[in-house]
């Protein structure tokens, strides 16, 4: 029994060198990586290049009924910026990070072509009643993110094609990121930030993404490292998710019950 525990403790480090082994590679830039970069500003200011006539609001019965609960705007932030960060930790390998790369590159133009043909304006309320800090954050969230571009929905889209892409590397992994992405769809909905159809498309681009580009893919080609430092690389992706949420919620404590303005 003494040989067993000296070898559980010894593995814990020795997990953790594979995991800094990892983080030392070097991560080659390519071009459509630069692209995929240069497309995201475009988020903001495509209202305003393609000033639209009329702004189409996609409600269903079911969008009426849901309630707003700002508490959700935690899981919107912090769960969407973990799968968002995951697949930069956890894929690796070249062929891989050029299928996910693409995958994203085919969720950003297409939603950028429906955005101008179809824009929409979110189901947001005029103001934000209460106090705290899931209040707080989901005023501050409304004040940064304009109130367009929902259909299809971004924040699904590329939280499910994260936690698709990552499947590919490590099942569970993968499983429990999937889980992570329909959380974050739900926080969509009930943070009045999308409709019920802005999500289901989202996921079906996300869907058609990983169908093309990412399925196809070996997964025996994976290299075992890889495999088998994914759940450790997840946990550093954890920490940092957990250090940005302390440091949003100093925020609010030095800013106190700040009222951010917000509004189409």
């Amino acid at each position: 029994m003494t040989s067993d525990v000296a070898e559980t403790s010894g593995a814990i480090p020795a997990s953790w060198r594979l995991v800094g082994q990892s983080l030392a590679r070097p991560y080659r830039v390519t071009v459509p990586m630069v692209v995929l970069v240069a497309l995201v500003p475009f988020y903001i200011f495509l209202p305003e290049l393609f000033p639209p006539g009329t702004r189409y609001a996609p409600a269903v019965a079911l969008d009426r009924a849901l309630p707003l609960v700002p508490s959700w705007a935690l899981i919107y932030g912090a769960l969407y910026l973990f799968l968002i960060l995951l697949p930069i930790f956890v894929i690796r390998q070249d062929e891989q990070i050029r299928r996910t790369v693409y995958a994203y590159l085919l969720i950003w133009l297409t939603a950028y072509v429906v955005f101008v043909a179809y824009p929409t304006a979110a189901p947001r309320p005029a103001r934000v009643v209460g106090e705290g800090f899931a209040v707080w954050g989901l005023r501050a969230l409304y004040s940064s993110d304009p109130p367009y571009n929902c259909f299809p929905s971004l924040h699904v889209a590329h939280s499910f094609v994260s936690a698709l892409a990552c499947y590919r590397v490590h099942r569970r992994l993968g499983i429990a990121a999937v889980l992570g992405a329909a959380l974050v769809a739900l926080s969509t909905l009930f943070t009045k930030q999308h409709y019920i159809l802005d999500v289901i498309a989202g996921v079906l681009l996300a869907v058609v993404a990983y169908a093309i580009f990412l399925r196809t893919s070996a997964r025996d080609a994976v290299p075992e490292f890889d495999r088998r430092v994914a759940p450790g690389l997840a946990c550093c992706v954890g920490g940092i998710v957990t250090l940005g949420l302390a440091a949003y919620w100093l925020a609010y404590l030095w800013m106190g019950e700040t009222r951010f303005e917000f509004g189409p």
